[in-house]
């Protein structure tokens, strides 16, 4: 900390390069939880724990059951709920096999709150954070906790009417933890020191990189919702073809992109193409220039993603690869955020004094 002499007392100053280590190595860590938690949910998914605890308790629910009775009652609940019908011969250690991948979820989530809230309080009494910077991390917050509330919207999709989570909530709910995450890691990135400026071209299609990357998730996430992975299980042909029929069954037509089995896998599979296709494109033009450093480790990263895409395909999702494609989904996205905010300029230092003695 360094300190001005003026006609008076001597005033500290805060020094910015070492305040902003500090918040981006917090900022990393939240990006690091969000990202396992995007895993977390994933397996919930994918075991159909999702609708195990049938209670949004956001404070009691940190504790799990701790007696036979506890347990008992938990199941109970569980029972009531139409997925269990499809399922009536479950026991209890059936049950506790399951309810511990959603409490895990929402375990995570709430620490994701603490590590998110308290560092925020302290960094902000103390003077750390500055004055532009404070919205976005309030934002964050804001975010965090909305995203606690889609969770809880979607679980409730499963509790009366339907034997699974409506697909839409489930896909708004991915999409909007990938928003974060690339909102954290933008805004960690905004406080490096350093950046690689580079044209408008390169910078464009680098944002095409991040926007193809956002709607490959959200295609992915009404796979998930739909249970679409589990049917036509081939590649490079699906269903004996490279367009197969039956896309627009429904009607009104729009609806096929949202709840025809058929059609949201091949628009998946086609999104995948589409983004390995310019990452491919990008590398080897950015390859030429200085402008963007890294561009073909993304476009290696989309390669290995849409190889793990593939995998859990032939297999009918088995369940380690299916996490290491949802890991790889948000390990793309985030490459390719950090690697576009890196072109842009870093937020503007502005030196704050410290808080008096």
């Amino acid at each position: 900390m360094t300190t001005l002499a003026a006609e008076g007392p001597i005033v500290a100053m805060r020094d910015p390069a070492r305040d902003r280590r500090l918040v981006r190595a917090w900022l990393h860590l939240v990006a690091l939880m969000i990202i396992g938690i995007v895993v977390v949910g994933g397996a919930t998914r994918l075991t159909h724990a999702g609708l195990s605890i049938t209670e949004w308790q956001p404070v009691h629910g940190v504790i799990p059951p701790l007696s036979d009775a506890d347990w008992q009652d938990e199941f109970s609940k569980y029972q009531q709920i139409p997925e269990f019908q499809l399922n009536p011969g479950m026991t209890l250690a059936d049950f506790k096999g399951i309810f511990w991948w959603e409490w895990g979820h929402r375990l995570l989530a709430r620490l994701i709150g603490v590590v998110v809230l308290l560092p925020l309080v302290l960094l902000w009494a103390t003077g750390r954070i500055e004055r532009a910077l404070k919205p976005r991390l309030v934002a964050i917050l804001l975010l965090i906790g909305l995203q606690g509330a889609v969770g809880w919207w979607m679980v409730a999709s499963g509790l009366e009417l339907r034997t699974d989570v409506s697909q839409y909530r489930l896909t708004t709910h991915l999409t909007l933890a990938c928003f974060i995450l690339a909102y954290v890691l933008w805004t960690a990135r905004s406080l490096a020191p350093s950046y690689t400026p580079a044209a408008t071209p390169t910078r464009a299609a680098a944002v095409l990189i991040v926007a193809l990357a956002f709607v490959q998730i959200f295609l992915g996430g009404l796979v998930a919702g739909l249970d679409a992975g589990l049917t036509f299980n081939t590649w490079p042909l699906m269903d004996g073809a490279l367009v197969p029929s039956g896309l627009f069954l429904q009607e009104p037509w729009w609806r096929n992109i949202f709840e025809n089995v058929a059609t949201v896998q091949f628009d998946h599979r086609l999104g995948g193409y589409v983004l390995f296709a310019v990452s491919l494109l990008y590398a080897l033009f950015a390859s030429r220039t200085p402008q963007a450093p890294g561009s073909q480790r993304l476009a290696f990263l989309v390669l290995l993603q849409a190889s793990l895409g593939v995998a859990t395909l032939l297999t009918m999702v088995a369940l380690p690869l299916a996490l290491l494609h949802q890991l790889g989904a948000v390990i793309v996205l985030s490459y390719a955020v950090t690697h576009l905010r890196a072109m842009l300029p870093p937020l503007p230092v502005r030196i704050a004094l410290a808080p008096s003695a």
